[in-house]
């Protein structure tokens, strides 16, 4: 009875094992950490140089952690090796949060993280020379919130000021293309319960919040509906689909659920409805985009890494 006890539990070890999702690798050093692109001690970023046999620059990689503009970390970005591998360098960065926005009074705290998102890319691009990367073909990536940062990017107005007297603001914040997991495409109330009735995110950047008490974060989503008015311009300035564009770059969306539209979700902030309607926009501007999910058709890259190391490495 001993043995038979031992036998099966080495036998459901064993099939643990190989039911066990295998963990990414870990990432290798990076070859600059914490390097400063602001005065805040969250104005920072790490580096992987890729290597160059033929000395050419190199693209990029630009990394923007998730965590809902309320926490998260550089350390997040994933498979850093396989960019390095594929001759892409890749860049991952820190940036401060909405309640230290909300805290220091600014109007909407959504303006702290991506005006320091938009500050990161432009001196990334500001040590091309040194550190051997290609200006152009510069990529956004991230999931959740990152991934929403990332659109926002990818759709906003160069916000480059060429009369500026500080060199790095004089840089482009243009991209050469966007690849996004689980991304919030809008910050519209109205639309997200219209998309998905059980939405209850994205009140935080825009003040609706206790900064003080994260956890309670959506519960403020009724109030954030009521005041849509209000800060419509914030709105329109803030959210990625009000600023999408016949100019944008390349888009790839990817989400682990299936779409279902205007029926509650059982994860409504990382809904797979986000996608269906940015998708449409897009495809009527006439700008790329791969939307994939579970069961979607036409599906050219199965991942995010896959879609990036072929898009940025193909030629003009």
């Amino acid at each position: 009875m001993k043995s038979l006890r031992i036998l099966l539990a080495v036998l459901f070890c064993a099939q643990a094992a190989i039911a066990a999702p295998a963990k990414p690798p870990p990432n290798p050093p990076a070859t600059f950490e914490n390097v400063p692109y602001g005065k805040d001690k969250r104005q920072v970023l790490d580096f992987w140089k890729a290597p160059s046999s033929s000395g050419k620059p190199t693209p990029v990689v630009f990394y923007i952690h998730g965590g809902g503009w309320v926490r998260g970390n550089k350390k997040q970005v994933p498979n850093v090796k396989k960019y390095l591998n594929a001759g892409i360098s890749v860049v991952s960065i820190h940036y401060r949060f909405t309640q230290q926005a909300q805290r220091a009074g600014v109007k909407p705290p959504i303006e702290w993280p991506l005006s320091d998102i938009a500050r990161a890319l432009q001196f990334v691009r500001s040590k091309a020379d040194k550190w051997n990367i290609d200006k152009q073909r510069i990529a956004a990536s991230g999931h959740s919130a990152g991934a929403c940062s990332s659109l926002w990017l990818a759709f906003h107005a160069d916000m480059a000021d060429p009369k500026s007297s500080d060199a790095i603001a004089r840089e482009s914040t243009r991209l050469w293309c966007a690849a996004v997991g689980s991304a919030q495409t809008s910050l519209d109330p109205q639309q997200m319960k219209k998309w998905t009735p059980n939405s209850r995110y994205g009140g935080h950047a825009f003040g609706f919040m206790d900064p003080n008490n994260l956890k309670t974060r959506d519960n403020y989503f009724d109030d954030f509906l009521s005041n849509r008015e209000k800060i419509l311009p914030w709105i329109k300035e803030y959210s990625p689909y009000e600023l999408a564009s016949s100019d944008a770059p390349p888009i790839y969306l990817y989400y682990k659920t299936r779409p279902s539209m205007g029926k509650p979700q059982k994860d409504p902030t990382h809904t797979a409805n986000f996608g269906v309607k940015l998708q449409e926009k897009l495809n009527a501007l006439r700008v790329p985009c791969e939307f994939v999910y579970p069961g979607a058709p036409n599906v050219k890259h199965a991942s995010i890494e896959e879609y990036l190391i072929e898009t940025l490495k193909k030629p003009m």
